[in-house]
């Protein structure tokens, strides 16, 4: 199989890290005070409402999965390098034949019209101007047909749900094959909502004057009683591996199966014609005390031994831990949280802002391993006492 995600070695695609502005004390707007996701965060907890708040920043249970996300990163340890020419670091890469300039892609995260007025709009600008991909979730407040308008026909990739109408799906995908969508998503972990209790409380649903426009059509936009209520009345239960098969049998896109935990899993969802996999586990908002999923990739990279991109989506909060994904056998990341965090604080200028900030994180953790393109990261950067004890 041709490997869909190649590494662009072009140094004329690079920059320097001396020049890439990323510790500059000059201040020409507001965002430009913060200097970190966490920082991000904080100002979006200031600005959004309890209950979207609520909404995008809880996990499931007692929220351990969703902890040891960001934690486990922190377990894990770089090896410095020395005296390496790091004038120039490169963090372009392709996937599916598309050129983009950073292994950072934007997970599909549902209902931003919460987070700014534009919502799912200034996040696919941003993510144009930057040259990374966005994938619009189904449950959406902006529509397939609007974002692909405002992309001229190339919005990015579009995340799916199988139905227990598959007839609702089939359109779903026509729908985005016509418009210019490049791949799909299929989510794959939520045969049923895992509890999310800030939700249970705050009795969530869509603020007035929101819908989920994708489903305007269907009349299934304004939903009462929630996301669990949308969930139990379309998701389908009984969903397994030949759905994949079928799912490839009405679409030319390229399917991403996202959701995989299980070295097994991994292993099944190449055989039944997966193009590429994503390591999640719903952002912690699913089966509470599973692992991470910086845990758990190191064991899907052994299955899929670069077969097909596997991505990372989870628990990014710093370009360190972007270099720790690619360094365990991931081809790119996936953020959700932080998107929301820039996107609720400024905007497409605040989505901007967590790409850039992420991005030249990353570009300074490569230097300091010693590393100048992506395709020349591999795990000798991960400190690993085993192999120096006997030295």
């Amino acid at each position: 199989m041709e490997n869909q995600f190649k590494n662009n070695n072009n140094n004329n695609n690079s920059s320097s890290i001396e020049t890439s502005n990323q510790f500059s004390n000059k201040k020409t707007n507001r965002l430009d005070s913060f200097v970190s996701i966490s920082e991000l965060h904080e100002e979006a907890k200031r600005l959004l409402p309890k209950m979207a708040y609520d909404y995008y920043a809880s996990g499931s249970n007692d929220q351990i999965t969703l902890a040891e996300n960001e934690n486990a990163f922190n377990r894990i340890k770089l090896v410095p390098r020395s005296l390496v020419d790091v004038s120039k670091v490169n963090t372009k890469t392709r996937i599916f034949g598309r050129d983009i300039s950073t292994p950072i892609l934007i997970a599909p995260w549902a209902m931003q019209r919460m987070a700014s007025q534009r919502g799912e709009l200034d996040t696919v600008e941003a993510s144009k101007e930057f040259n990374t991909i966005m994938t619009l979730s189904s449950l959406s407040t902006t529509s397939v047909e609007d974002l692909s308008s405002a992309t001229n026909g190339n919005p990015g990739w579009f995340q799916l749900y199988v139905f227990k109408d598959r007839k609702v799906s089939e359109e779903l995908v026509k729908r985005a094959e016509a418009i210019g969508y490049s791949a799909l998503v299929l989510t794959v972990d939520t045969p049923f909502l895992g509890k999310r209790t800030a939700d249970f409380k705050n009795s969530f649903k869509l603020p007035s004057g929101l819908s989920l426009k994708i489903f305007e059509k269907l009349m299934l936009s304004n939903l009462d009683g929630g996301l669990n209520q949308y969930i139990a009345t379309m998701i389908d239960p009984s969903l397994t591996w030949n759905d994949l098969k079928w799912l490839k049998s009405i679409t030319k896109l390229p399917i991403l199966v996202k959701g995989i935990m299980c070295p097994k899993d991994a292993e099944l969802a190449l055989q039944y014609g997966a193009d590429g996999i994503i390591v999640s586990n719903h952002g912690g908002r699913q089966l509470d005390t599973c692992p991470s999923t910086i845990e758990v990739l190191p064991y899907i990279s052994k299955v899929v031994r670069g077969r097909v991109p596997l991505i990372l989506d989870g628990g990014i909060r710093r370009g360190t831990d972007v270099l720790k994904a690619l360094a365990f056998g991931a081809n790119a990341v996936c953020i959700g949280r932080p998107i929301i965090w820039g996107l609720t604080s400024g905007g497409k200028d605040g989505v901007l802002k967590v790409l850039n900030l992420l991005n030249s994180e990353l570009q300074l953790a490569m230097a300091l391993t010693g590393i100048t393109n992506i395709s020349d990261i591999n795990n000798s950067i991960i400190w690993d006492q085993n192999k120096y004890i006997k030295l």
